[in-house]
């Protein structure tokens, strides 16, 4: 008798359970300093690059571009181009675009649809970026990074075929 009505709400129980809310895999998405974007990943990185292309910049951004891009950059990244930007020796080593494997930089950029990403409760998103100048196309990758509420744009991968920075991403470039 004991078994039978074991045997009777065991089912039941797995009936309610499935019914139950999903929590997120990351309850904290941490915390952001700086002020925010809003949007997803691609819309957070299309307005980026279209800022970008509106007042595009070479070598390590000034103080004044700096602030207009801190709201799409990762703490990390402004911290980290904060300090190159107070090591004039090294900052001078950066020359031409550091946000695209093309010393000119583009003229025309396209982030691709996030919606592709299955994972919702992703903490970071790697967004390819098709990127022109002229006759010449080529693509990037941006890794977009969620910190608290908002998407940042952390680190840029040069993916172009003959990339005028060494060392494969934005980030690794800094490191040195």
């Amino acid at each position: 008798m004991k078994y039978q009505a074991l045997a009777a709400i065991a089912p039941l129980a797995l009936l309610l359970s499935a019914c139950t809310s999903v929590e997120p895999a990351y309850k904290d998405i941490g915390t952001r300093i700086g002020p925010c974007v809003d949007g997803g990943p691609d819309s957070v990185a299309q307005q980026f690059y279209d800022m970008r292309l509106q007042q595009p910049s070479q070598g390590v951004p000034d103080a004044q571009q700096l602030a207009k891009y801190r709201p799409y950059l990762s703490d990390k990244l402004y911290q980290t181009l904060l300090k190159e930007r107070s090591e004039p020796q090294k900052a001078r080593l950066l020359s031409g675009d550091l946000f695209s494997s093309q010393r000119d930089g583009a003229t025309a950029a396209s982030v691709a649809d996030a919606s592709t990403i299955p994972n919702t409760d992703a903490r970071n998103i790697p967004l390819r970026v098709n990127l022109s100048r002229g006759s010449s196309e080529w693509q990037d990758e941006v890794l977009m990074v969620r910190e608290g509420t908002c998407w940042t744009v952390d680190d840029v991968r040069y993916l172009g075929a003959a990339p005028h920075l060494a060392g494969g991403s934005l980030s690794q470039l800094l490191l040195k």
